[in-house]
């Protein structure tokens, strides 16, 4: 029984993990902290955005969306666009932007 109750647990916090949207993407023309301040800013006034942050370093944009929301890729690159840089790569991901950004320090720490 208590095999069962585990597995259950492990299987609905599984489902609350992946209910977390992100929008990550590669940005083209980050080249100090200011520019990454800058997105940073534009995307954290978003209302449907829980968090983002910028990885200077990975040329990474990472926006978090509160739960229920959406913003379509389109928008969230015109943010982009608007804030005058260019996104080569943008997708959807199942991870909260914490868990990228822990990722992606982890990836740097072992350059």
């Amino acid at each position: 029984m208590k095999k069962l109750f585990v597995l259950f647990v492990f299987a609905f916090t599984s489902q609350i993990a992946i209910a977390e949207t992100s929008i990550k993407a590669e940005v083209n023309g980050m080249v100090c902290a200011f520019c990454a301040k800058g997105i940073e800013k534009k995307l954290n006034a978003m209302p449907e955005g829980k968090g983002a942050f910028v990885d200077l370093k990975n040329r990474v944009v990472v926006m978090e969306l509160k739960d229920g929301q959406e913003v379509t890729l389109e928008k969230f690159t015109q943010v982009i666009k608007d804030a005058g840089y260019t996104v080569s790569k943008i997708e959807k991901v199942p991870q909260s932007a914490e868990a990228i950004k822990l990722e992606l320090l982890k990836t740097n720490g072992a350059k």
